[in-house]
């Protein structure tokens, strides 16, 4: 089986990376994550991947006179390496919209809140203070404009009463590392097609039943 060579690009610790690489290792997975780059050398994720074998790259974005310069290097890293799609995962930089456009319907990011609410940054704190009852998270092709782009699949956290931000951002993160590799895979398997704004799904099974929060004692 052809696997779709992506990279993914981090900042950090990379949780979200170590998620795809760990399910990209199973032989049918549809993707293989042949690059990891990181803006920041001393990301820690550049040393997961590297103990995975998987070639890594520092391109320290400080080290560039402006976006454009940086973004240039990347994609030229990128291209070098036959890059099919790109992964963001904690990735702490804003793509331009020439960038954007150049890789249009090959970039994937993975957002803390269901899209297209609470986008941005804080996002768990503000999903406290608005008292929602749902949070969770969202994968989606990446568009010039922030946390913008089609959606393929998301995840609902509820919030509990008692939590705070670090406790919903934990339960997140876990539905996060669910939520990526399986939207990886469809992508790479050609089971999203776009249409317009809207991602559909070849095959997908749809939840039935609603889900309530909070939930009353007779459970109805």
């Amino acid at each position: 089986m052809e696997k779709l060579k992506t990279a993914i690009l981090i900042s950090g610790r990379g949780s979200n990376m170590r998620a795809l690489i760990d399910h990209a290792a199973q032989a049918d997975f549809p993707a293989c994550i042949a690059l990891v780059i990181s803006n920041n050398p001393e990301a820690g994720g550049l040393e997961y991947a590297a103990g995975h074998g998987i070639a890594t790259l520092c391109i320290d974005h400080r080290g560039f006179k402006g976006r454009h310069s940086f973004e240039r290097a990347l994609d030229a890293a990128l291209a070098d390496a036959g890059i099919e799609l790109i992964c963001l995962a904690g990735f702490m930089r804003l793509l331009s919209a020439e960038f954007v456009n150049k890789w249009r319907d090959k970039i994937l990011n993975i957002h803390p809140s269901l899209l297209p609410s609470f986008k941005g940054l804080n996002v768990h704190e503000r999903v406290i203070d608005a008292g929602v009852r749902f949070s969770g998270c969202t994968v989606h092709f990446v568009r010039p404009e922030m946390d913008d782009g089609p959606i393929i699949i998301q995840a609902a956290v509820p919030v509990r009463g008692d939590d705070d931000a670090d406790s919903l951002a934990a339960r997140v993160l876990k539905a996060e590392h669910r939520i990526y590799p399986q939207a990886l895979a469809l992508v790479a398997s050609g089971r999203v097609r776009l249409s317009g704004q809207t991602a559909k799904i070849e095959g997908a099974h749809w939840p039935v039943d609603a889900l309530f929060n909070p939930q009353w004692e007779d459970g109805a």
